[in-house]
């Protein structure tokens, strides 16, 4: 599935909102996340209602776009494409 992926700026204001309802002490777990759920949905027209899974869709945690496919590389380490098995040319 593609995912719209956030840069560095966009993560740092969702981090911001993700510890801001890690630390809520009250509401349900929706409503503490309610803010990060929101902001994401802005950027991306993508609702997600797990925050775990938005902080993953940061695009520093990952490789270049493949050469071959255009998807990215799993770590940016990696020396093969996932997706489609093509070796990184170094």
């Amino acid at each position: 599935m593609d995912v719209r992926m956030l840069d560095e700026a966009e993560y740092k204001v969702a981090y911001e909102l993700y510890a801001k309802g890690m630390h809520a002490l009250e509401g349900s777990r929706a409503e503490r996340n309610a803010e990060l759920i929101n902001y994401y949905f802005k950027l991306t027209g993508e609702m997600y209602s797990e925050p775990n899974a938005i902080m993953h869709h940061r695009i520093a945690l990952y490789g270049s776009p493949c050469e071959k496919c255009g998807k990215p590389y799993r770590t940016p380490k990696a020396t093969i494409c996932v997706a489609c098995g093509n070796k990184k040319q170094s």
